[in-house]
This record gives structure tokens, C-alpha cells and sequence, in this order.
């Protein structure tokens, strides 16, 4: 066992070594660390420096706090994890973190999320992951790199075979790194899970789903698959289930805010007959309507017995649609979680979801909806969970109780941080 490390006194006299003001948040959090540290050492602790902790007073962590505390960090073995999300962090910022994945051996978590990272702090990131060994997950959601960046992280996939995990989301990346990042993904072995969400494209040839669709034919690693915001369309969901029926390792595909429709769900429905790995699907905000749900009640009636989650959210279905998928979860007892919130219910989908909970079939904590009734008639009413229910936000008070609220990889696990 190394000796104990006081994280706050390391902290006061680096501050003064190199003429920073003291962050009273950082202060804060490191004195807790290293309370914890008697108890958590063996398998090591994530620091939340979270920009938006709501629970105790926030300075948000600048470029000049960063460089004092990667440098008490450098060789402290018994911190893991690092969660630096909402601050406001630039490319100076990324300049120290990139410094610091260089030399330390132990960072396997690091959460840098809506900060004011751009095309030179990705690219800084991107080659300090060309040597660095330990780190598998990393989020840079909501960071602007853009297309340039974007390029840097396609590049740093073709050597790297640590990373596990790469959220990318919401990064403003274009047609280009997309490719490029299908590309090296064909060949890489060590990536789990991709989040590729929101990018600016400006065709309608659905280029980049088609380079994800090879990607998929060749990858035999990937896990989770993030596509919302791609501006599919039917075309594009025939391509990717094309290449799903020779995938047997792609459990968790999310294709929400997409303009797919029946002829889509058709697709996914001929697919999830055949597929037998798939366990996630997340088709919320399309606009498949009743055909659409229809087609995937039958699959998962019938013949899919594989599938445990699917969410349907804002699909335009109405009764006709939402009472097939409630009938298909009579027969299929794998299909455990769905989401129908955002559609049009009518008094046959409340008495047919009101008794799916009811009978237990369907647990309260895996579905959006919760029966009520008001004069005799049974109605629905909105619950907080979904599968995206922690994407952009986490508690700070510590781990969410029921994981399936949120469930993710929580279903199909692959490697907890």
C-alpha cells in the first residue's frame, strides 16, 4: 500500500509554486478524496470536479487550475477517473491535460464535456493518445473540434488499441473525419462504444451512413453504436441493417432524431428477425407511426427473442401501433424496457400498458409511463427514465440506484470506468 497522500495540502503548495489562486471547488473536493482514499485505494476514485455540481458552491475550473492540478495529479496512483464536465476549459486547458495523458499510467475515465475545447486542443488530446496506454474512456461531447479535430481523433484510432469507449458527440464534425473515422474503426480492435451523434452534414446521398455500414461488416469489437441527428432516412437504415445481418457483435444501435419512417421500421424489422445480437434499440424521434411499430411488434412477437429494450418515443403512433407493441411484450418475455412517451395515446394503449404494469410484466422503472385513473378512465402519465436519461447530466449526490432507468450499456455491459 503507497502512502496516504493529502490531495489538498499537495494542492496549497503547488498553487503557490506556480503563482496560482487557490480554487476553493478544487480545494473542496480534493480534502473529500482524500478522506475517501483510506477506503477506496485499491481500485481507485473518480474526482468530479463537475462544473455543474449544484450541491456545493462551483468555481468552474479555468486552464490555470488544470495546469496546478495535472501536476499534483501526475503520480498519484490511486485516482482513476477524472470529471471535468461544464467547466471552461480552452485548448491552453487541453494543452496540460494532453501533457499529463503523455506521462501518467493510471487515468482510465476522463470527462471533458461542454468545455471550449477546439480544433488545436483535439489535436493535442488526439497524439498524447498515440502513447498513452491506460486511458479506455473518453468524452469530448459538445466540444467544438470540428471537422479538423475530428480528423485527429480518425488518426489517433489507428494506433491507439487502449480506448474502449470515445464519446464524440455534438463535436460540429463533418462528412470527412466521419469517413475517416469509419475507416479506422474497420480495423480496430479495442473500440467498444462510439458516440458519433449531431454532426453538420450537408448532403442528402447519406454517404457516412453508408461508410458505417462497411465499417460494420468488417468490425467485429463494436458493442454501441450512437447515430442520432444523421439525417437518415429509409435508405440509410436498409444499408446499416444490410450490414447488421453478417454483425454478431453490435448490441446497442441508437438511431434517434432521424427522418426515418415505415418503410425504415420495415427494414429494422426483417433485421431484428434474423439478428440475434441486437439487445438496445432507440428509434425516439422519428416518425415510423403505426405500420412502423407494427412491423417491429411482429418481429419481436414471432421471432426475435433477443432484443431488451426499445424506445419509441415521438413516432407519431397512435393506439392502433402502441397496442401491437404491448401484445408483443404478452409473448416476448425477453423485451423488458419500453419507452412510448410523445405519441397519441388513446384509451385502448392506457388499458393496455395500465395492465402490462399492473400483471408485472412490465416494471415501473422501465418504462416512461405510469397508469392513473381519473372518473373510471385509466390514463398515462409521464415517468423520467429513458435510455438517455444521464447523458448530458449525472447526480451529484453519487450513483443512480436503478441503472436501467438509464440503460445503456447498464443492459449490455462492457467495461465499467
Amino acid at each position: 500500500m503507497s502512502v496516504h497522500p493529502d490531495l489538498h495540502q499537495r494542492y496549497v503548495q503547488a498553487c503557490q509554486s506556480l503563482g496560482r489562486s487557490e480554487n476553493p471547488f478544487i480545494a473542496h473536493l480534493l480534502q473529500e478524496a482524500s478522506k475517501d482514499y483510506k477506503n477506496e485505494w485499491t481500485k481507485g476514485i473518480t474526482l468530479k470536479i463537475a462544473g455543474n455540481n449544484h450541491l456545493v458552491p462551483v468555481q468552474r475550473v479555468t486552464d490555470d487550475d488544470l495546469q496546478v492540478l495535472t501536476s499534483i495529479l501526475r503520480n498519484t496512483v490511486f485516482v482513476t477517473g477524472l470529471d471535468l464536465r461544464y467547466n471552461v476549459l480552452t485548448d491552453a486547458g487541453a494543452k496540460h491535460m494532453a501533457a499529463f495523458l503523455e506521462e501518467n499510467s493510471t487515468l482510465q475515465y476522463l470527462n471533458l464535456m461542454f468545455n471550449y475545447i477546439g480544433t488545436s486542443g483535439a489535436e493535442l488530446i488526439a497524439k498524447a493518445l498515440h502513447r498513452n496506454e491506460t486511458l479506455g474512456y473518453l468524452r469530448m461531447t459538445g466540444n467544438k473540434i470540428g471537422n479538423k479535430g475530428g480528423m485527429f481523433f480518425a488518426s489517433m484510432l489507428q494506433i491507439n488499441s487502449t480506448l474502449e469507449k470515445l464519446d464524440l458527440g455534438d463535436c460540429d464534425m463533418g462528412t470527412q473525419c466521419l469517413i475517416a473515422i469509419a475507416t479506422a474503426l474497420a480495423r480496430n480492435r479495442s473500440v467498444k462504444a462510439i458516440n458519433l451523434n449531431r454532426p453538420l452534414l450537408f448532403s442528402e446521398e447519406e454517404e457516412t451512413t453508408v461508410h458505417i455500414a462497411l465499417m460494420l461488416k468488417n468490425n467485429s469489437s463494436l458493442v454501441e453504436l450512437h447515430l442520432c441527428k444523421h439525417d437518415m432516412k429509409n435508405f440509410g437504415v436498409e444499408r446499416l441493417c444490410e450490414a447488421l445481418y453478417e454483425n454478431s457483435s453490435l448490441r446497442y444501435l441508437d438511431l434517434s432524431c432521424n427522418k426515418i419512417i415505415c418503410d425504415g421500421a420495415k427494414f429494422l424489422a426483417k433485421l431484428l428477425k434474423r439478428n440475434q445480437a441486437l439487445k438496445i434499440l432507440d428509434l425516439s424521434a422519428n416518425r415510423i407511426e403505426d405500420d412502423g411499430a407494427i412491423y417491429l411488434s411482429e418481429a419481436l412477437a414471432f421471432y426475435n427473442r433477443t432484443l431488451q429494450a426499445l424506445s419509441v418515443v415521438s413516432n407519431n403512433i397512435s393506439g392502433k401501433g402502441l397496442v401491437a407493441l404491448s401484445d408483443a411484450m404478452k409473448s416476448n418475455m425477453e423485451l423488458s424496457y419500453i419507452y412510448i412517451w410523445g405519441n397519441k395515446f388513446d384509451d385502448a394503449t392506457c388499458m393496455a400498458f395500465s395492465e402490462l404494469i399492473q400483471s408485472g410484466r412490465l416494471k415501473p422503472r422501465c418504462t416512461d409511463v405510469e397508469p392513473y385513473r381519473v372518473d373510471g378512465h385509466v390514463h398515462l402519465a409521464e415517468l423520467s427514465h429513458g435510455l438517455k436519461k444521464h447523458y448530458y447530466w449525472m447526480p451529484s449526490y453519487g450513483e443512480v440506484p436503478n441503472r436501467d432507468a438509464n440503460a445503456s450499456l447498464a443492459i449490455a455491459a462492457v467495461s465499467e470506468h
